[in-house]
């Protein structure tokens, strides 16, 4: 039977909630009800067919709570006149919630948009986008509109949200509402006290003008004469990534590798650093401008994602050069082929013709499908040849 039972009316009202209509109608009062309800009922075979069927189904459904039935009178050769459902109407919100079983989240929500009219009216077309989202805040949402406040009176602090001072809110509150924080911001602050252009949770603090931990980079000095620092030769060290941009190291050449024991096990070379690499992102050595003054090699693993970071970094260092990521690495070392997971599809633009034929047979899946080679698995004699090949690079300068 495809007849609408009051199941299925309680179910068309539960999805109007779930799609936010009916929360909405409680932000922004605008005239909702009364609601008409889809109905499907018997046709008229079924009242000679199945008269008791159809009239225990008009019984059911005019038993339904916190609805209004109009109905429709048919006469029947036997049984004479009829009253059958014809329309299926709730008349208010509060019947609706009633039936929904809502009335507990429709009153959280009706604080939350009292407190908002009353302390920051500009939230309110938040409210109508997600009040679904708003009912499952309710309880914090006090504590939102204080941090928004707050914000909104200290544009810009240049404090850690440590340090962030408002009643009853922690630091790792606002850490776990960054998301929902953020677009309240958006919408409370001025366009001058919001970085624009830094997107994304992870931009967090610098897109609100908070401080945040700073960006380190791990580098070793390779050449055992660069004794710019009272400890042992050729150190493995961390900076901040202001205290790197003020180095004056002499040094000609910075390799940069993606893997740690590559890191570590790099050659002593004369008048050169190492770099741990961070994979995609290279803020950390974006404000090193004596970084352009280095010839630079980058070594990444043979896939298209070690190509998709050497176009990102080539970005900010237009002169770097890829160390072991070409072909005849690729094919000397066939043994240790392995399987690249979620392949970079988009173009390169900035690998030379050579890497981004490589690049294309990669992504394309000509040579073998989602091909890798990752840079640990390279002969650690093809790292020294490769160094002791580059351009004004004389033997004695390399530790075999």
């Amino acid at each position: 039977m495809i007849w609408t039972t009051p199941g299925d009316l309680k179910a068309q009202l539960a999805r109007l909630w779930d799609r936010g209509v009916l929360p909405r109608l409680l932000v922004t009062a605008e005239p909702g009800f009364p609601l008409r309800l889809v109905l499907k009922g018997p046709a008229s075979s079924d009242l000679a067919d199945r008269f008791e069927v159809v009239r225990a189904w008009a019984v059911e459904l005019a038993a339904t709570p916190h609805v209004r039935i109009e109905w429709r009178e048919v006469r029947h050769r036997v049984q004479g006149a009829q009253r059958l459902p014809d329309q299926v109407w709730v008349d208010t919100m509060d019947d609706a919630l009633a039936l929904l079983g809502r009335r507990r989240d429709a009153a959280g929500l009706s604080r939350v948009v009292a407190m908002t009219h009353a302390a920051a009216p500009l939230l309110l077309p938040w409210l109508a986008r997600r009040p679904l989202q708003a009912i499952e805040l309710a309880d914090s949402w006090p504590h939102l509109i204080a941090v928004v406040q707050w914000l909104v009176e200290h544009p810009r602090p240049g404090i850690y949200l440590r340090q962030v001072d408002v009643a009853g809110v922690h630091s790792k509150f606002i850490e776990a509402h960054r998301t929902v924080l953020s677009e309240l911001f958006d919408l409370m602050l001025p366009a001058q006290a919001v970085a624009l252009d830094r997107t994304g949770a992870s931009a967090f603090a610098a897109r609100y003008g908070f401080a945040d931990k700073p960006a380190r980079v791990r580098m070793r000095v390779l050449d055992e004469q660069v004794r710019w620092f009272p400890c042992a030769a050729r150190p493995d060290i961390t900076l901040d990534a202001g205290s790197f941009a003020s180095l004056a190291l002499p040094i000609q050449r910075v390799f940069i590798t993606e893997n740690e024991t590559n890191f570590l096990a790099f050659p002593a070379t004369r008048g050169a650093i190492v770099i741990f690499g961070a994979g995609y992102g290279w803020d950390a050595l974006a404000g090193a401008a004596w970084l352009k003054r280095c010839a630079i090699h980058y070594w990444g693993d043979i896939d298209t994602h070690g190509f998709a970071i050497l176009d990102q970094l080539r970005s900010r260092f237009d002169h770097v050069s890829s160390l072991l990521m070409d072909r005849t690495t690729l094919d000397a070392h066939e043994v240790h082929w392995g399987e690249e997971h979620a392949q970079v599809l988009h173009d390169l633009p900035r690998l030379s013709p050579d890497e981004r034929a490589l690049f294309d047979d990669l992504r394309d899946n000509r040579i073998r499908e989602s091909l890798r080679l990752e840079q640990e698995r390279i002969g650690f004699h093809w790292l020294t040849e490769a160094i002791l090949g580059l351009p004004g690079m004389p033997s004695r300068e390399v530790e075999r």
